[in-house]
């Protein structure tokens, strides 16, 4: 009889144990976060917007989706969705315009890098095509070293480098080829559009009077 009271008093005490620990609190804590899952600040979509630099309007951004995020160093804007972006002079004329499939704009660095089906045009009429390609916003240079191509009413020129000034009026392509018209091979280059180029073979020559070798046109 002894025996089958402490059995009960055993199971009621262990009860009583369950019942405290369940109502006893809990702490809930998430792991830490990490620099890499940092959350933008802002996020916009269906962005139409107008930029100034220095109390003038000179450029639009049309995006599907524009995230800043400040916390990632270095602090950048990012355009995952794409990114269409033109530039206007005093007058609020188009001066060119420049689109690609994805953009980071590092805001510390004044920093453009676009990637993927990377297009411009100027106010020459130069196309430029690559997949990526640097606006530095610093030395008001655009480069890149990958595959480019760039066309002008007078010549198409395509390279594995390409630097040039913010009105592409200046530019280096070096490691191509294309075709060229004959005062290409000049000694004095016409002084709005200046193209060097670099290792750069005539594939289709455009006066059959006169031959350039690849020496001569280095």
């Amino acid at each position: 009889m002894v025996c089958k009271v402490e059995s009960k008093l055993i199971v009621f005490f262990c009860f009583l144990s369950f019942c405290f620990a369940c109502t006893e609190p809990h702490e809930h804590t998430a792991r830490a976060i990490n620099p890499e899952d940092s959350a933008s600040v802002m996020v916009s979509y269906g962005v139409n917007t107008l930029i100034s630099d220095s109390g003038v309007i000179k450029y639009r951004i049309v995006t599907e989706r524009w995230e800043v995020n400040t916390v990632r160093q270095p602090s950048r804007w990012e355009f995952m969705k794409g990114i269409f972006f033109e530039q206007f002079d005093e007058q609020f004329h188009v001066q060119g315009y420049i689109q690609a499939d994805t953009a980071w704009y590092y805001d510390q660095k004044r920093l453009w890098k676009l990637r993927g089906r990377v297009n411009l045009r100027n106010v020459n009429g130069l196309i430029y095509n690559s997949e990526e390609l640097y606006w530095d916003g610093l030395s008001h240079e655009f480069y890149s070293t990958v595959f480019s191509r760039v066309v002008t009413p007078e010549r198409t020129m395509e390279g594995t480098y390409f630097r040039s000034d913010e009105q592409m009026n200046h530019y280096i392509v070096t490691n191509s080829k294309g075709s060229f018209i004959a005062s290409d091979f000049d000694p004095e280059p016409e002084p709005a559009d200046t193209a060097v180029i670099v290792n750069a073979v005539p594939t289709v020559p455009v006066d059959s009077s006169r031959t350039a070798t690849k020496d001569s046109v280095q």
